[in-house]
């Protein structure tokens, strides 16, 4: 199984030679396309691990690096040409898992990356379980949905229904449908209980100005529209 690497870094000669010393031992590689929205490209290619660089466009490397870590265990590795060991210690107590610096030999750089991916992934699944809706992440594991630096929590039920409804997105859903699979994920729920649910889902979205993202289509269901 080839390997994601998601490389966040503004010098266009290096991540060349990044890509090419990386695609040479079969890995993927993806980068950003739009420096002002890393995450959003983030989850679309659904990466392995992340490469950082701290100076870059926009944000530094240490918001990236706080932003994908409140979505995703994926392992984040920086690599900068600063040298001073608080940017080191930023680096960790950003999230990440290593820390190289520039300049930096290709093989030393693959090694770490080899033993980083055999640590994580000997007894873990590789996807990261995260939907992006909105500009919104929706975290599968952790049953909440964030955005802007705001993170959502949703009852089981409540989070039932929007993943649902998220992974059918511009689709409507009935209510029938809805119900019915809450029953069959022993969630019991009956009409009056399901119209609650939503009420209180929709209430729950609008602190991320996203309430208008779950439409009642009247005698068909609900629809989770892109805004």
């Amino acid at each position: 199984m080839n390997r994601n690497i998601f490389i966040i870094e503004d010098d266009t000669q290096l991540l060349d030679a990044l890509t090419e010393g990386l695609k040479q031992w079969a890995f993927n590689v993806s980068s950003p396309n739009d420096f002002s929205n890393v995450m959003e490209d983030f989850v679309a290619n659904q990466p392995h691990l992340v490469m950082i660089d701290i100076q870059l466009p926009q944000f530094d490397g240490f918001h990236w690096c706080r932003e994908i870590r409140a979505v995703s265990k994926v392992p984040i590795l920086f690599l900068s040409s600063r040298d001073h060991p608080m940017d080191m210690i930023m680096a960790m107590n950003s999230g990440a898992d290593d820390y190289v610096q520039k300049p930096f030999h290709m093989d030393v750089l693959l090694a770490k990356v080899n033993a980083i991916l055999r640590r994580t992934y000997t007894y873990e699944d590789a996807q990261s379980d995260v939907i992006e809706w909105n500009q919104a992440m929706i975290d599968l594991k952790r049953g909440d949905i964030y955005k802007d630096g705001t993170s959502v929590e949703l009852t089981k039920n409540e989070f039932f229904i929007l993943s649902v409804l998220v992974k059918s997105t511009n689709q409507i859903i009935s209510r029938n449908e809805l119900m019915k699979m809450l029953w069959d994920d022993d969630q019991y729920i009956n009409d009056n209980t399901l119209t609650a649910n939503i009420t209180r889902l929709r209430q729950k979205l609008s602190t991320i100005q996203l309430s208008d993202g779950i439409v009642t289509k009247k005698g068909l269901g609900y629809m989770a529209v892109t805004l």
